[in-house]
């Protein structure tokens, strides 16, 4: 039988050990207070693990969320974690034709000759470094505010100093921009790109979906940046994990919760074999699976994901088509597929339509050409790399009545696109677990939903939200609040979620902090 809670009453009760519950855990024990996580899984970690994916083989693969850019740094020294991320200097590279773009922010001569041989001028570069300069100024004046209080919407204007940028990004839909700064196709998709991980939307969404995405996609750290997490996204949460415990947090696992009931003073927790008393519960589930929880309603428009998700070993990296190019230099960055303007509009109206894209759009990324340290031994010493991808445009509509059949219909359409920019098959270079089977693993919005618990398998927990107040009785709060005055949202569906970040976490503690909690 699991352990069960050691105590009846616990000053916070957190619902859920992924890392945005691990950091309010150790946040709240550092500061006193009794605080006891409960995990439905074997172990801490929710959406940020590594795992042994393939049966016999050395590889710890960060199995769902795999890059880092939104966990701010004075998290990382608030809690004295140790773990490191690594830059990629490579920022992308796309196919195209013979030959592709390279972006290299390490060199940007280099980037301004492959626009040049793509476009036939500079033009492009010049408004590429303009373009970019404008998104750094976002992140410098917004950033560093995702873990305070809630600013209003003008004073945050303000603070950026930029009306064109604030316009362009903030109050019209990301398309005009895009479509007025760039002439290129290519360009213009990989700029776009950035709006649409984990969205199913367009350029012009009258939403402004889109544009949220991409805001939270350029700010991170006030850069941008998109990281390699050290070891894998489990070294975070296992650093959290060993944080929360040092600092006093009692982490229970394989205790899944079935109810919270509260009176907005005390609340009571309970799962199969257990209740709990807790003066403040803290829910690093989203939203939706809160309100289950609560015997409610959801409020709002329900979540869905739109992603296809797929990790890979390969005994040595694919040829290009692109023989200028290494495939070790195309594949340290993102390695955008089908990722033009247009192509990813198409594939937005066909997945719309209810089918599957028939080019859909993704991109890869070689995790172990930045750090090998996820590969055992054996597998660094004979060229075995990794390979993730993030297929883009695939809600989960398209996989509710035969979701097995939907989901390898999705991934071959998804490797034969990828195919046709590489000098061979990507199937030949596989590599094959201890039972012969080739290392592939694919996960679709249903799979991520029963593994996780993301409803829809959305993997922001709900469709992302501006980080500022969303009217004056919000100035000041910590956009974790719920309508019951001691239960808040300690994960990604928090105002300032979604991503890596650790920020709700860090928000629901401070709020609990504020009122004496």
């Amino acid at each position: 039988m699991p352990p069960r809670p050691s105590r009846k009453q616990y000053d916070a009760v957190i619902v859920g050990g992924g890392h945005n519950g691990l950091v309010a855990a150790t946040y709240l024990a550092r500061a006193g207070r009794s605080v006891l996580v409960l995990e439905r899984a074997p172990g801490t970690g929710g959406a940020a693990v590594s795992t042994r994916a393939f049966p016999g083989v050395d590889a710890r693969l960060s199995r769902y969320s795999y890059l880092v850019s939104l966990l701010p740094h004075a998290i990382v020294r608030d809690l004295g974690l140790r773990f490191a991320t690594r830059r990629r200097t490579i920022s992308s590279y796309t196919p195209h034709g013979a030959g592709g773009l390279l972006i290299d922010v390490a060199n940007p001569a280099r980037t301004q000759a492959a626009m040049h041989a793509l476009t036939g001028s500079d033009a492009e570069f010049t408004a590429w470094e303009a373009f970019y300069a404008s998104t750094e100024r976002l992140g410098g004046a917004l950033f560093d505010t995702l873990t305070e209080p809630l600013r209003a919407r003008d004073e945050l204007q303000a603070r950026v100093g930029d009306d064109v940028a604030w316009e362009a990004f903030v109050e019209r839909p990301l398309g005009e921009v895009v479509e007025a700064t760039f002439a290129d196709d290519l360009v213009r998709g990989v700029v776009l790109t950035d709006a649409l991980i984990g969205t199913f939307a367009g350029a012009h969404d009258a939403s402004l979906l889109q544009n949220r995405c991409f805001l939270y996609h350029v700010i991170g750290n006030g850069t941008g940046d998109w990281d390699v997490p050290v070891g894998g996204m489990g070294a975070l949460t296992d650093a959290l994990a060993a944080a929360a415990r040092a600092a006093g947090a009692e982490i229970v696992c394989d205790a899944g919760v079935t109810a919270i009931a509260t009176d907005g003073q005390r609340a009571e927790v309970s799962g199969e074999g257990f209740a709990v008393g807790a003066r403040h519960v803290l829910a690093n589930v989203a939203p939706a699976v809160l309100a289950r929880l609560l015997g409610e309603e959801p409020e709002g428009p329900a979540p869905e994901g739109a992603q296809l998700k797929v990790n890979m070993l390969l005994e040595r990296l694919p040829r290009l088509r692109d023989a200028a190019v290494d495939p070790r230099e195309a594949f340290a960055g993102t390695f955008h597929v089908a990722e033009g303007y247009a192509a990813l509009e198409r594939a937005r109206a066909e997945a719309a339509a209810g089918s599957i894209p028939s080019a859909p759009p993704s991109e890869l990324y070689c995790h172990s050409l930045t750090d090998p340290s996820i590969l055992g031994p054996d597998l660094q010493a004979s060229g075995h790399q990794t390979l993730t991808l993030f297929g883009l445009h695939m809600p989960a509509r398209l996989f509710a009545e035969d979701p097995a059949g939907a989901r390898e219909q999705a991934l071959a359409a998804t490797l034969a696109t990828l195919d046709e920019h590489l000098a061979e098959p990507l199937e030949g270079c596989l590599a094959r677990d201890a039972d012969g089977r080739p290392c592939l693993e694919a996960s679709s919005p249903v799979d991520l939903e029963a593994a996780l618990g993301l409803p829809a398998g959305h993997i922001f927990h709900r469709d992302l939200r501006w980080p500022w107040a969303a009217d004056a009785a919000a100035v000041g709060t910590w956009g974790v609040e719920t309508r019951h005055e001691n239960v808040l949202v300690c994960g990604a569906g928090a105002q300032r979620g979604g991503g890596v970040s650790g920020i709700p976490g860090h928000n629901a503690a401070q709020a609990v902090l504020q009122r004496g909690g």
